[in-house]
């Protein structure tokens, strides 16, 4: 199974800009899918953006815009930057990725607080 980390959270004030980031290790299939996920406090887990091996993006509505994912394939990373932060981004936000033969995989989380 893929292993994956993330890191970057934090407690950051409204209206700033804050780079998540999953480090992803024990590949053994190519992956197919990567992304970033969320859960807030009562609520269920969310998609907020998904990256594919052809390179095709998508996002959540509420990512459209303001958040962006990317591959750094030299650091075996796979990041969110998120611009323009509100109070209602505050969540849990786990990466995961889906290989080639439909295995998935999701990391521990990283907890982002947004404060206005």
């Amino acid at each position: 199974q893929v292993q994956l980390v993330e890191s970057g959270g934090g407690l950051v004030q409204a209206g700033t800009s804050l780079t998540l980031s999953c480090t992803y290790s024990r590949v053994l299939f190519r992956l197919r899918t990567m992304g970033w996920y969320r859960q807030a406090p009562g609520k269920q887990r969310e998609l907020v953006a998904t990256l594919g091996d052809t390179g095709d993006e998508t996002y959540a509505d509420s990512a459209k815009g303001r958040f962006t994912i990317f591959r750094d394939n030299a650091k075996n990373t796979v990041n969110l930057q998120m611009d323009s932060l509100i109070p209602e981004d505050t969540a849990v936000y786990y990466c995961y990725t889906q290989d080639i033969n439909y295995n998935h995989s999701w990391g521990q989380g990283t907890q982002l607080t947004v404060f206005s």
